[in-house]
């Protein structure tokens, strides 16, 4: 029964531990914001031109196939 003890010790080398990293920075905070930032420009800027597309579509639209009236700019787009 003593032979199947080991003999010699179980040597385990610990390896130095990482230093523990911050969970999050105020620089990946305010990066977050100013992505959010351009996606909403981006957003604003395309609905924008979106917009003055169908505005002048109408307009275009309008003045080909009506004659000249004394209407508003607003009541002749049914805005």
């Amino acid at each position: 029964m003593w032979f199947f003890l080991q003999q010699q010790p179980i040597v385990v080398d610990v390896v130095k531990q990482p230093t523990p990293t911050q969970d999050i920075s105020i620089d990946y905070v305010i990066t977050m914001f100013q992505t959010a930032g351009i996606f909403l420009l981006m957003a604003a800027v395309g609905g924008l031109i979106v917009g003055a597309i169908f505005v002048a579509f109408k307009r275009y639209r309008e003045a080909s196939a009506a004659p000249t009236t004394n209407e508003t700019d607003h009541v002749k787009l049914r805005i």
